[in-house]
């Protein structure tokens, strides 16, 4: 009996990804749900090739369009709602978040309540949310199944391991380091969105992009990896290695590592979410070990890249800060995009943003939303 999945963020890259790990795996998973914001040209083949009864369109204002497209017997939810809807189907076991932003919070808490585990690879969920999350999935006895590679790959060093987070020393991320991991910082400040954009190793969208040659995205992993295998953020570092074969490793407290390797790409860690706690051969290429010529790893450049500090701050700190953290980077990039702040204006305007911010609770998830969109109100002033 395959497992059946309901795929939110279709039509994205790890979307996309999820569908050709499912197509690879017929007997083992099943997609019988999809969602998408906008993309409905997309999520109408998608739909075609999966033949799910259920889709879920975010912007109702295309609505008529796509209904048009599909077959007569695939319902099609709508808003805000429809995303949970399919989140919360009855028949399903997994529920894959791949949603960019906070729209795919609450699906997500719908789907623990309802009992059904989560695939995770949106940061938001865990980086804004991190302790509502978890404590509402260890309430409901559902597994968190990260699919970033990273934490992907830190879980599978630890599935198994029964000893628990003392016998740990340490979580270790890898970054590729960017296009500028070279970059003289008195240079960083002339960069453009060009050359962001041109990652060295990943072919990723635009935010992600940028948050890859800023090391956010590095920062938004390690508070994630904090929630994710409730570990401290004293325990968890950042190693730049610009092959992207091994993903990360643990460190434990008798100076084994292990490490998790591959290609980069990411049906591998999609594969190993959906099918967990089982391994399947799917059609994914191993690693020719005499074709790699050679494996580095460098201490990354904290002080010319902040975004590392500002994460570690933000996630010992807790409450919403991290919420504020993550807001903040977002309208910031955003600003980089549009011309109207520098490279380096996007590390400042997070600084500043956390600098003025009132850390509360994060325990309620009102007070999480409110902190989101005060960060968000407060940086959009900053960058413009």
């Amino acid at each position: 009996m395959p497992k059946k999945v309901v795929l939110l963020g279709s039509t994205g890259s790890i979307g996309c990804s999820a569908c050709k790990v499912a197509e690879d795996l017929p007997e083992e998973i099943e997609i019988i749900a999809l969602a998408a914001h906008g993309s409905i040209d997309k999520l109408a083949e998608q739909a075609h090739a999966t033949r799910v009864k259920h889709v879920a369109l975010y912007d109702t204002s295309k609505a008529d369009a796509l209904r048009s497209m599909l077959a007569s017997d695939v319902t099609l939810h709508l808003g805000p709602q429809g995303l949970i809807d399919v989140a919360t189907l009855t028949q399903a076991d997994c529920v894959l978040v791949a949603i960019v932003g906070t729209a795919g919070l609450q699906p997500a808490l719908a789907a623990i309540h309802a009992g059904k585990n989560i695939a995770v690879a949106s940061k938001e969920i865990l980086v804004m949310a991190g302790e509502v999350v978890t404590n509402e999935a260890r309430r409901a006895g559902v597994t968190l199944l990260p699919v970033d590679s990273e934490h992907n790959a830190i879980f599978q060093c630890l599935d198994g391991h029964q000893g628990g987070a003392d016998e740990i020393s340490r979580l270790i991320l890898t970054a590729s380091g960017g296009p500028f991991r070279n970059t003289a910082a008195a240079d960083l400040e002339q960069v453009t969105l060009a050359q962001a954009l041109k990652h060295p190793t990943w072919e990723m969208g635009r935010k992600i992009t940028i948050d890859s040659a800023t090391l956010f995205n590095k920062g938004l992993e390690m508070i994630e990896a904090k929630w994710l295998f409730d570990i401290g953020m004293d325990k968890i570092d950042v190693v730049v290695h610009p092959q992207s074969i091994v993903h990360s490793m643990v460190e434990f407290i008798d100076g084994s590592v292990l490490a998790q390797m591959s290609h980069t790409d990411m049906c591998f860690p999609i594969q190993y979410a959906l099918t967990w706690p089982q391994r399947k051969k799917g059609g994914l290429r191993p690693i020719d070990f005499p074709s790699l010529a050679r494996l580095e790893f460098l201490a990354p450049r904290s002080g010319d890249f902040p975004a590392l500090g500002l994460a570690r701050a933000a996630g010992t700190t807790g409450g919403t800060l991290p919420a504020v953290f993550n807001a903040a980077n977002e309208i910031a990039v955003d600003a980089f995009i549009h011309g109207t702040i520098s490279f380096p204006g996007i590390w400042k305007t997070v600084e500043y943003t956390m600098s003025a911010h009132h850390t509360q609770s994060a325990s309620e998830l009102g007070t999480v939303l409110e902190a989101d969109a005060w960060a968000r109100d407060f940086a959009r002033k900053l960058c413009s």
